[in-house]
């Protein structure tokens, strides 16, 4: 493996053997780093290759020839949204649209690249918590490998999402609780059972699963980069791979121009990264009983509290907290004016433009991205 893992918070270094979890000096989560040099004519090498996120092999943790547990993820569309644009006021809006992965959102990204290298270093049982669609991407996944996974989910998790764990045979256990109290409850398991725990961040592969998201975003703007990204944030490692993808593209030299502005997007409801960035603070403090309906963004604690704080800050970006109605029209306006099925996290992006153009942190001409992470229809509510 021509890659080592470096600690995001002490910065201690470690070979890729074995099963890493967190640093065991700081517990902080581990970051890939490649010893690959990625010349600008892998470029070419990308557009002929089929439209998945393994097509960025080269910037991506596989060893030569390997072939990772694929259902097909990644290659999602970057769409112009002309009269979502025009009613917020912009002129060149566009949406990632995640939830047209196999596994109806961009959970699929990230779990995948985990499983892989877990599956290739032999493990076989895993345990998850999960606010909804990380355990139907684990789920699915897992079924892929032929490996056995168990999902915690708060009973809360929308039932068309429960249905679709179970569906693909995962071993389902609901909680009267939050994820933080399905994340106790899943490293329990996982210690207690010789299993691996795929938590957010609780090992490095799926923020390398999850820049493939940057990485296409750069590619679908002809290896330019937008001013800004809004990304709806959980446990954040959407936002931290995309970060990362923007860096080692910059230091690659495949792209030019500045790194984009990533804004998290939060509800009201549960945003401990809102408050934090707010009171300028560089970790973020558990959220007292977390309430949204947007169950992606009910993460009162994330593990990976400082880095996307770090990342939001080192792009010059923001966060902005939204209520559940402004979230809601937001997936309305989304799925009603441009025919895309917008989950309630979706809507939130939209709700924060809305929020960012009125306070003057982005404009009117300036080249915006909002991200609709999962498809709407899983979540049984009504978005109409």
């Amino acid at each position: 493996m021509d890659w080592t893992l470096e600690c995001s918070g002490c910065g201690a270094q470690r070979g890729p053997e074995g099963l890493p979890t967190v640093c065991g000096a700081c517990g902080a989560p581990w970051l890939v780093r490649y010893a690959r040099t990625i010349p600008a004519s892998t470029r070419a090498a990308f557009a002929k290759r089929p439209q998945v996120m393994w097509r960025y092999r080269e910037m991506l943790p596989l060893v030569p020839g390997e072939e990772p547990v694929s259902l097909g993820e990644g290659g999602t569309p970057l769409l112009p949204v002309p009269r979502l644009g025009e009613r917020l006021g912009f002129s060149d809006l566009w949406v990632k649209d995640e939830a047209v992965n196999p596994t109806g959102s961009f959970k699929a990204r990230g779990l995948c690249a985990a499983v892989t290298r877990a599956v290739a270093a032999g493990v076989k049982r895993f345990t998850v918590p999960t606010a909804g669609n990380a355990g139907v991407a684990a789920a699915a996944y897992c079924a892929r490998a032929g490996a056995v996974v168990r999902v915690y989910a708060p009973m809360s998790t929308p039932k068309p999402l429960l249905d679709q764990m179970t569906a693909y045979g995962a071993e389902l256990v609901t909680v009267e609780g939050h994820i933080g109290d399905c994340g106790q409850l899943s490293r329990v398991y996982a210690a207690s059972h010789d299993a691996m725990d795929l938590s957010t961040l609780r090992e490095p592969y799926r923020i390398e699963g999850k820049k493939t998201l940057g990485l296409e975003i750069a590619e679908q703007l002809d290896w330019t980069l937008p001013a800004m990204i809004i990304y709806p944030t959980g446990g954040g490692t959407g936002l931290i791979g995309m970060w990362k993808a923007f860096l080692e593209l910059i230091a690659a030299g495949l792209v030019q121009g500045p790194m984009p502005r990533l804004v998290s997007v939060q509800s009201a409801g549960c945003a401990p990264v809102i408050k934090a960035f707010e009171e300028g603070k560089t970790v973020c403090e558990p959220w007292p009983d977390p309430q949204t309906l947007a169950s992606g963004l009910r993460v009162p604690g994330p593990l990976g509290g400082a880095l996307m704080l770090r990342a939001i800050r080192e792009s010059a970006g923001g966060a902005v907290a939204v209520t559940d109605d402004q979230l809601l029209d937001g997936a309305r306006l989304m799925s009603g004016l441009e025919g895309i099925d917008a989950c309630p996290e979706g809507g939130a992006t939209v709700a924060a433009a809305h929020i960012l153009l009125a306070r003057g942190m982005v404009g009117r001409d300036e080249r915006l991205i909002l991200f609709n992470t999962g498809a709407g229809v899983l979540y049984g509510h009504d978005l109409k």
